[in-house]
C-alpha cells in the first residue's frame, strides 16, 4: 500500500491541504473555506472536505495517510485541542496527526525549520521565532501583541474618521471607506458604528479584514490618516521582532513576512527602514521558501522519520503546483 502525508495550512482566510508523497513529490491540493471556529461557524466542515478533495485529486485513500500535520490559527492553549482534534477527525483516517499554531507550519515552510523569525499579519498576526537551540518562541509569551491584522487596520482608520481625527488629504481615502461600506456620510456610517457595525461578529470581522487593501494602499499614495495607521503597526511589528530577535545569540537574524498586510509595499518597506536602524543586531528580510502548507508537509515527513535533505526539499519545490 502506497504512503502519503497531508499537510494543512488553517491560518488564514482559506484552509489549504497538501498531499505529497514520502518521497517529497506533491501529489494534489485543495482549497475550501476557513478553518478557525472563531471565525466562521463552517471550520469543521471546510477542513474536512478539503482533506476529502485532496486525497481524491491526488488518486489515493484515506487509508494511505501516514501522517497529518496542522497549522491552525487561534491554537494557542492546551484546551484549544478539543476544537483543533475535531477540525480531522474524518472518518476512515487513522493515521497520528499532529495539531499546532499556524505559525508553526509557517515557519517550516518559510524558513525550512532553520532558526529565524517570522512575521504573520494578514487574517491575523503572530510573530514566532525559533532560536539556536530550538527553543519556539511568540511575541504573545512577552504578552506583546502587534494589532496589524487586516482588520485592526481597518478598525482603527474607520475609528480615526468617525473621531474626525482628520484632514483635507484624506478625503479621497474617505470617500473609497464610504463606498466600500455602502454610506454616502461619515454620519451615517458613525450611526451605523453605534449600532456596532454589523451584528454577526464574523461577518463583521470579515467585511473589516476585506477593507484593509484600502487602507494599505492609501498609505503607499501618501495619505496621512492611512499612514498613520499603518505606522502603529509597524511600530509594534518592529518591537515585537526586536524581543524575540533579543532571545538569539547570533548577530544577523533572518526574518520571513508572510500575509497580505505585511506584505503590502507600504508596510514591508517601512518596516525594512525600522529594522535597518537597529543597533545590536542586524535582521535580514528573507523571501519564504515554501508556502505554510509546505511547512505542514515538511514537518510531516519529518514526523514519518524522513530525513528532511536537499532532495527532498528540491522535489518538494520542483512539484508545487
Amino acid at each position: 500500500m502506497a504512503e502519503i502525508v497531508l499537510g494543512i495550512d488553517g491560518g488564514g482566510t482559506h484552509t489549504r491541504v497538501v498531499v505529497a508523497d514520502v518521497s517529497g513529490r506533491i501529489l494534489a491540493t485543495a482549497r475550501a473555506g476557513g478553518a478557525s471556529p472563531h471565525k466562521t461557524t463552517s471550520a469543521e466542515a471546510n477542513v474536512q472536505s478539503a482533506i476529502h478533495e485532496a486525497v481524491s485529486k491526488a488518486g489515493h485513500t484515506l487509508e494511505e495517510v501516514v501522517q497529518l500535520v496542522a497549522g491552525l490559527a487561534g491554537l494557542d492553549d492546551p484546551e484549544d485541542h478539543l476544537w483543533a482534534e475535531k477540525l480531522t477527525a474524518v472518518p476512515g483516517l487513522e493515521c497520528p496527526r499532529l495539531h499546532v499554531n499556524d505559525a508553526v507550519v509557517a515557519h517550516a515552510g518559510a524558513l525550512q525549520s532553520q532558526p529565524g523569525i517570522i512575521v504573520i499579519s494578514g487574517t491575523g498576526s503572530i510573530i514566532f521565532a525559533v532560536t539556536e537551540l530550538g527553543r519556539q518562541i511568540r511575541n504573545y509569551d512577552f504578552h506583546q501583541y502587534a494589532h496589524s491584522a487586516a482588520r485592526h487596520l481597518s478598525y482603527e482608520a474607520v475609528y480615526r474618521m468617525l473621531a474626525e481625527d482628520i484632514q483635507p488629504e484624506d478625503n479621497a481615502f474617505i470617500g473609497e471607506v464610504l463606498a466600500f461600506w455602502q454610506v454616502e456620510s461619515l454620519a451615517e456610517l458613525r450611526e451605523r458604528g453605534t449600532m456596532g457595525f454589523v451584528t454577526d461578529e464574523v461577518e463583521r470581522m470579515r467585511l473589516f479584514g476585506e477593507m484593509a487593501p484600502l487602507v494599505t494602499a492609501s498609505a503607499q499614495k501618501g495619505v496621512p490618516l492611512a499612514r498613520t495607521v499603518c505606522d502603529i503597526a509597524i511600530d509594534a511589528l518592529g518591537t515585537g521582532i526586536r524581543l524575540l530577535g533579543s532571545c538569539f545569540t547570533r548577530d544577523t537574524v533572518p526574518v520571513a513576512l508572510i500575509g497580505s498586510v505585511v506584505q503590502s509595499e507600504y508596510i514591508k518597506q517601512s518596516l525594512k527602514s525600522v529594522l535597518a536602524k537597529s543597533v545590536n543586531r542586524s535582521y535580514e528580510i528573507i523571501d519564504s521558501a515554501f508556502p505554510s502548507e509546505v511547512g505542514a508537509v515538511i514537518l510531516a515527513l519529518g514526523r514519518h522519520g524522513i530525513v528532511i535533505n536537499t532532495e527532498v526539499l528540491s522535489l518538494l519545490k520542483a512539484s508545487q503546483e
